[in-house]
């Protein structure tokens, strides 16, 4: 769910939009899964999803960018500046 990067960690991500509230729920499968209040319109999701995991990691929007599956429910996204140790603590995942 959580890779090492070159410069930072790669996360696999589940999103469900138009979700009642926006926020990390946990694990479904080997993805982390973020519930988003927006609606998959013109990069509505992606967008909130950048904002969620960078204000759960805690690092800033720009160090958080999807990698693949724009389009898709399935991402995989890359944040700068962190190991995954320190993600998954962020993130309240096990080690």
């Amino acid at each position: 769910m959580i890779e090492t990067t070159r410069d930072g960690v790669a996360i696999k991500v589940r999103v469900i939009p138009r979700a009642a509230r926006s926020g990390v729920a946990g694990t479904r499968g080997d993805r982390l899964l973020v519930r988003l209040h927006a609606p998959p319109v013109d990069g509505a999701a992606n967008a909130a999803l950048v904002e969620v995991l960078a204000d759960a990691l805690g690092v800033p929007r720009r160090a958080v960018s999807i990698a693949s599956g724009q389009t898709s429910r399935e991402k995989e996204i890359r944040v700068a500046g962190l190991d995954p140790a320190t993600a998954r603590s962020r993130l309240g995942l096990s080690p």
